[in-house]
């Protein structure tokens, strides 16, 4: 039997929400996305939401006020690794126990078009069911392919299409090539640097 962690509840106001915080929402867990103060003109002080369902991955939009009783879930968090796709699914092992789990891939946003095997990631449970998922901040990937560079493109900030192991496609620098690693941002899908040797 997994050793899950159960979900502590705390009652919080709207104005102690944060980006990535988990909900129960109307009975269901929503995860918050965007949290934005609003005091349009007279009226009174808002908060805006848009928080994602972590069970179908549905966008939630809402206004809390801001004195609004909220329920912010604790959620414990494990290291697992990402072992391979199945269908909708990611499969990945837990680091202590090597027992394997199905997340679904939705729960990594952007992020899963660059995840490489055996790449460590962060995976919240309740009860037996995974609700949240976080691939790390970079990763390292091959381009597999990339458009040689234009001689006499000189211009800087020039950028190219390049194919990544995962099969993503990210724009590059032009001097770039196939075969070289580079590092991505997996939230943004940007380019940061190219890895030495």
């Amino acid at each position: 039997m997994p050793k899950f962690a159960p979900l502590k509840i705390i009652m919080s106001k709207a104005s102690e929400i944060k980006n990535g915080n988990i909900l129960r929402f109307n009975g269901e867990l929503v995860q918050v996305e965007e949290f934005i103060h609003r005091t349009p003109g007279n009226l009174r002080a808002f908060y805006q939401a848009r928080m994602r369902n972590v069970k179908s991955g549905k966008l939630v939009e809402y206004r809390f006020r801001t004195d609004e009783d909220v329920t912010i879930a604790r959620v414990e968090t494990s290291d697992y690794q990402y072992l391979y796709e199945d269908g909708d699914d990611m499969v990945v092992m837990d680091n202590a126990t090597y027992e394997q789990f199905n997340v679904p891939k939705f729960l990594f946003g952007n992020a899963v078009k660059f995840l490489k095997e055996g790449v460590n990631v962060i995976i919240a449970f309740e009860s037996d069911e995974p609700i949240m998922a976080q691939a790390p901040a970079s990763v390292e990937l091959e381009i597999t392919y990339s458009e040689p560079a234009v001689k006499g493109d000189t211009s800087s900030g020039a950028l190219k299409s390049a194919t990544l192991e995962t099969g993503a496609e990210i724009k590059v620098p032009l001097f770039i090539n196939q075969g070289e690693k580079v590092k991505v941002d997996t939230t943004t899908g940007a380019y940061i640097e190219r890895v030495k040797g």
